[in-house]
């Protein structure tokens, strides 16, 4: 079993250091899966019992310079570790004008990723900081929870807003109460809204437009629905505003497909990277 990555490209360094950082302020610990093509950032979370999940996907291609791994078997060409993000993104913090961040499956103490980073010098001397990041191997009997969650049957899908207004709405709604219904329908409009037994507030945005799924165009559920019907899901606020507050990837597109009653999922889209979160409803 054997990892090692190099990222040169000064783009590419920020960009995967933005991504991590996103990711070190949605959840403690994840699991990082390595395959030959894609990195994974995943937390597979028991949406029965309450929990978030996520699926973040990067193609190694756009990101690393060198990439090299042997998986745990030929037929299993992958390796899957327990990470800590805050401690990628702080190792990553001090290599932002590094010429080149090496990347390196390593058994010290215990199972580790170093990074090494080669830092500008005006001497002939490199300088190069390292980190040990302790992991833990998942063993292959337990990978099957950290597989791609499928699209669930959504009643709506729609664009999002800016993700910056929405997360100036949420903030000051998480002020009045600790949940809030998120709605939308097939016209493009979206409502955030919280009760209380001293306070009803809404806000409400239009021509949001309704993304196209399927080859078809097809959405879920929703191809037979009348366009005016909300769908609507109740969800922990501070859930949605911890996805809110760590947005560093900046998005082309972003959605949130609603599963009424049940959960909602939002999908962020940007060139080379996928994230997927998925909340769910509060009784």
């Amino acid at each position: 079993m054997k990892f090692r990555a190099k990222i040169i490209d000064v783009g590419c360094l920020n960009h995967f250091t933005r991504v991590v950082n996103t990711i070190s302020k949605l959840t403690k610990t994840c699991i990082l899966r390595l395959t030959p093509g894609n990195l994974y950032f995943v937390l597979s979370g028991k949406i029965a019992s309450g929990g978030v999940s996520m699926w973040c996907e990067l193609s190694q291609a756009n990101f690393f310079d060198e990439y090299q791994l042997e998986g745990v078997a030929p037929e299993a060409n992958e390796i899957c570790l327990e990470v800590t993000p805050e401690n990628l993104s702080r190792a990553l913090r001090t290599a932002q004008n590094a010429k080149c961040v090496k990347i390196k499956l390593t058994k010290k103490h215990c199972p580790c990723l170093t990074f090494a980073a080669e830092l500008p010098t005006l001497s002939s001397v490199s300088r190069v900081v390292t980190h040990d990041i302790p992991v833990d191997v998942i063993p292959r009997r337990l990978w099957h929870d950290f597989k791609e969650p499928s699209v669930p049957d959504f009643d709506v899908s729609i664009y999002l807003p800016p993700l910056k207004t929405m997360k100036n709405v949420v903030d000051r709604m998480k002020n009045l109460s600790n949940f809030l219904v998120i709605e939308a329908n097939l016209n493009g409009e979206m409502n955030l809204k919280i009760e209380t037994d001293l306070v009803s507030v809404t806000t409400h945005f239009k021509d949001l437009g309704n993304p196209p799924w399927g080859d078809d165009g097809s959405q879920g559920r929703s191809h037979s629905r009348d366009p005016e019907l909300m769908a609507q899901t109740r969800v922990d606020i501070r859930k949605l505003q911890q996805f809110l507050m760590g947005q560093q990837v900046n998005p082309s597109k972003a959605m949130c497909n609603i599963v009424h009653k049940r959960i909602i999922h939002l999908i962020l889209l940007h060139e080379d990277v996928s994230l997927q979160y998925f909340i769910p409803a509060v009784a």
